[in-house]
C-alpha cells in the first residue's frame, strides 16, 4: 500500500492532535510577545517548558499511534517492511530523547 493510501494510525485522533498543535502555536506567538514586551526571562523561560513538554507530549502521542498501527502491522505481516518501521520508530525514539 502506497503513503498516500495508508491510513495512519493517528488519523481517528487527528482533530485532536491539530487542536493541540494550534494550542501549541498559540502559546509560541505568546513567547514572541514575551520576548518584544521585554518580560523577565524565568517568565519566559517557565513558558519555553510549557510548551516544550506540550510538544513531547504530541510526538509521544504520534509515535505510541505509531508502534500500535504501523509497526505492528508491519510485524504481522512480516518481510523487509518490518525491519523498516521498526528502524523508523528506534530513530524517532533516538531523536526524542536526544531533544
Amino acid at each position: 500500500m502506497s503513503e498516500a493510501a495508508h491510513s495512519h494510525g493517528y488519523i481517528h485522533e487527528k482533530d485532536d492532535y491539530l487542536k493541540r498543535l494550534r494550542r501549541i502555536e498559540g502559546q509560541a506567538r505568546g513567547l514572541q510577545k514575551m520576548v518584544e514586551e521585554e518580560k523577565y526571562c524565568i517568565d519566559i523561560l517557565t513558558q519555553v517548558s510549557a510548551m516544550t513538554k506540550a510538544l513531547q507530549s504530541v510526538a509521544l502521542g504520534l509515535l505510541n499511534e505509531h508502534m500500535d498501527h504501523c509497526v505492528l502491522d508491519a510485524a504481522k505481516a512480516g518481510g523487509p517492511e518490518a525491519a523498516i518501521k521498526l528502524k523508523e520508530a528506534s530513530d524517532a525514539i533516538a531523536r526524542l530523547v536526544r531533544s
